[in-house]
């Protein structure tokens, strides 16, 4: 079957209320840190923490999208982090909220098994533009969940809003068993096989090293911005609170527009182009946020560039992975993502470690050498992987 408009609109509404999981912590760190009484730059693991689950998770259960029934393995994966998140709405103490934002992380890779499975089932000459709509919507999702979260944590407080999280994915739950395709597997191998060809697969499809590598740095960048200007914004000059840090995520969500423009582009042959442009852009952004440390009109171009910039890196990138070899698209994409969020999760922890030894300006710093990495990566490979394209 061929996936209508209304479909792929309803799958990319699924990925952003579901990948919202993973980022309703940000805005909160500063009020879980005063009800736990630690400090700010502590509370702030749990931002990782989730980060790494999702690449575990990734790892470990995406590639069982290539073996077991995809649809059963979304509903089972949505009623798990069902429970995740109403452990951390529960939480009594920060060591459980850690642990609560881990399995949080594990079980919000949903988004990750929709993408192989909308593109499974899409025209060859519309993937492209397919995954870029199921994209905007996961990368709303992403940055809108900073503005809910921010506004639910100010007024009920940031128990709340996982409570509010619990919910909406037990509504996706149902929703999804009525509306969802089933999609047969073609793998018959062992679990083990399974994991076994990833390695192969890293080893045998230099396309695909090339983009996880480029995802990695573009990733980092965008988890360690992240993490770090809630401290930025909550600190002089600003002295923002959780709501009002919540509304940049509004500004990042507009960037988002430009996906379904990027997956087009890529349908048309200039993926490689497009993510060269979007790692420049990125550099650009942290340029701007070097100078904007006291400049709100300085800190929002720098998010709609950055946003902009990693929509173009990431959704290029996801369509040249996912036109070869289309019977392995859950491990190539398990592949490609969990290298990616493990880049994100690296990232936050390498931007809370840089705010503690400089501050904003280290931050930056940091994230262009991290920008720089990525261009090097993508000039290295640029002659090289032409020609692997032209063989695709």
């Amino acid at each position: 079957m061929n996936l209508s408009k209304s479909s792929v609109l309803f799958m990319a509404a699924c990925t952003g209320l579901i990948v919202a999981n993973l980022y309703y912590c940000q805005p909160l760190i500063i009020l879980i840190a005063s009800e736990f009484k630690i400090p700010v730059t502590d509370s702030g693991t749990i931002t990782y923490l989730t980060q790494a689950g999702y690449a575990i998770g990734l790892f470990f259960m995406v590639p069982l999208g290539d073996k077991i029934e995809r649809k059963k393995q979304i509903l089972i994966t949505t009623f798990a982090s069902v429970i995740a998140l109403i452990i951390a709405a529960t939480a009594q103490s920060f060591v459980v909220l850690e642990i609560a934002s881990l399995l949080i992380g594990i079980t919000s890779i949903v988004p990750q098994l929709i993408l192989p499975l909308a593109a499974s089932l899409s025209k060859p000459e519309e993937r492209g533009k397919v995954v870029g709509t199921i994209m905007s919507g996961l990368l709303v999702g992403i940055l809108l969940s900073r503005t809910l979260s921010g506004f639910i944590g100010d007024i009920w407080g940031w128990r709340a809003m996982f409570w509010i999280a619990a919910g909406i994915c037990l509504f996706i739950f149902f929703v999804i068993y009525k509306q969802f395709p089933f999609n047969q597997p073609v793998f018959g191998g062992t679990y083990a096989q399974l994991i076994q060809s990833l390695y192969t697969l890293i080893k045998t499809q230099p396309l695909l090293r090339e983009a996880t590598v480029m995802n990695v740095f573009c990733f980092a960048q965008f988890g360690a911005f992240w993490t770090t200007m809630v401290l930025l914004l909550s600190d002089d000059p600003f002295h923002f609170n959780s709501a009002t840090i919540g509304l940049f995520g509004v500004v990042g969500a507009s960037g988002a527009l430009a996906a379904p423009l990027v997956g087009k582009i890529g349908d048309k042959g200039s993926s490689r182009v497009v993510v060269g442009y979007g790692s420049l852009l990125m550099l650009v952004s942290f340029v701007i946020f070097y100078f904007s440390a006291q400049s709100i009109i300085g800190i929002i171009i720098g998010i709609v560039c950055i946003d902009i910039g990693l929509q173009s890196v990431h959704i290029s990138n996801q369509t040249r992975v996912y036109s070869i070899l289309p019977e392995a698209r859950n491990r190539m994409n398990t592949v490609y993502m969990s290298f990616s969020f493990l880049g994100t999760a690296a990232g936050s922890a390498y931007g809370l470690m840089l705010w503690k030894y400089g501050g904003w300006k280290a931050v930056t710093l940091g994230c262009i050498i991290l920008s720089l990495l990525a261009l090097t990566v993508y000039a290295v490979t640029y002659k090289r992987k032409d020609k692997v394209q032209k063989v695709q």
